[in-house]
């Protein structure tokens, strides 16, 4: 069992601390005529839709918890973190709301709209050319300028605020036999995971994550946190470099089954869902529902499935295009 792993009352505690002040993220069922043929057979699907939340995804939960446990000395020196966008934005996005100056270190690949996000919400933005140089740099700065770390998905406080989220869902669909979860560097699915256990036991849960950032499927074959040399996926929120050992130890513990999509089935079931319902999606957010269409396909036939869309920060035209390719591999 994780070390310290949170408690439901941590959880209820947390919840009631944020409550207001994020947002209570709708869910929609996945019923329209346009996805039918797609989606398992015989199942109910309902997607929550994080894409709603302040800043743009779930990581507000966590990054808000993180800068509440900041004392006035530590809110002086200010914060920093690392991300290839949605972390960075939900940071700054706390931070300004908790009147706290933040430093970001972002990918010089991330998506301008991300880069410019955090810029106008007050934050400073050092932008780094890979994961590997970003993740130096954020030690670097936590080093000299003894900013307090905001970590994008490792630590109590941030499973605390993603198991924010799974509680929400369990409350708003009560009777789901399986949720899945989308896997970056595992904070979304070990705080989520270790919520929905927590109310529901029996409740499967099914993480998924890109064939070409894969941290936490060899962290489960080795039995320890893994560390990838690189990532090779479109979804670059999904490109976590390592599983950590607080995150990895609650996976471990509560998530049933894990399975790998390639980035044309993200590509394919995020035009599948700007097709039904609208949603403009970054790949990581369509990841969930493309294994519900894919690899999950079959295990989840017939079950009440709960499916996440957790982000959605991504600019008009870097959407229309990749929309246009996801219809290519539909029409194909």
């Amino acid at each position: 069992m994780a070390q310290d792993a949170p408690t439901l009352d941590e959880i209820l505690k947390a919840a009631d601390r944020i409550k207001g002040r994020v947002v209570e993220t709708p869910v929609v069922a996945l019923s329209s005529d346009k996805l039918a043929g797609y989606l398992p057979e015989g199942a109910s699907l309902t997607a929550k839709l994080e894409l709603f939340q302040q800043a743009g995804s779930f990581k507000a939960r966590g990054a808000l918890i993180n800068l509440d446990a900041l004392n006035e000395e530590e809110k002086a020196r200010g914060v920093t973190a690392v991300s290839a966008g949605n972390h960075a934005l939900a940071t700054a996005w706390a931070a300004q709301a908790s009147g706290v100056q933040a430093k970001v270190v972002m990918m010089d690949y991330a998506d301008p709209v991300r880069i410019e996000g955090c810029r106008a919400m007050g934050a400073e933005v050092v932008l780094a050319p890979d994961v590997h140089a970003a993740f130096n740099e954020v030690d670097r700065i936590k080093t000299e300028e003894g900013r307090s770390f905001v970590h994008p998905f490792e630590g109590k406080l941030t499973a605390l605020g993603t198991a924010t989220c799974g509680l929400e869902f369990m409350r708003q669909v009560s009777d789901l036999e399986a949720v899945v979860i989308p896997i970056g560097g595992g904070g979304l699915i070990a705080g989520m995971s270790r919520a929905i256990k927590l109310v529901n036991p029996d409740c499967q849960v099914i993480g998924v994550e890109p064939v070409g950032a894969d941290s936490m499927h060899r962290s489960f074959e080795a039995g320890a946190p893994q560390t990838l040399e690189k990532d090779d996926t479109i979804a670059d929120s999904l490109g976590a470099p390592m599983a950590l050992p607080y995150s990895f130890s609650l996976a471990q513990d509560h998530v049933d089954d894990l399975v790998r999509i390639e980035d044309g089935e993200m590509l394919k079931a995020a035009a599948l869902l700007f097709d039904a319902l609208k949603l403009a999606l970054e790949p990581a957010g369509a990841a969930a529902t493309a294994a519900a269409m894919g690899p999950a396909r079959d295990k989840l036939a017939g079950k009440r499935v709960g499916v996440i869309v957790c982000g959605s920060n991504i600019g008009e035209a870097k959407a229309a295009e990749l929309i246009a390719r996801g219809r290519s591999l539909i029409d194909g």
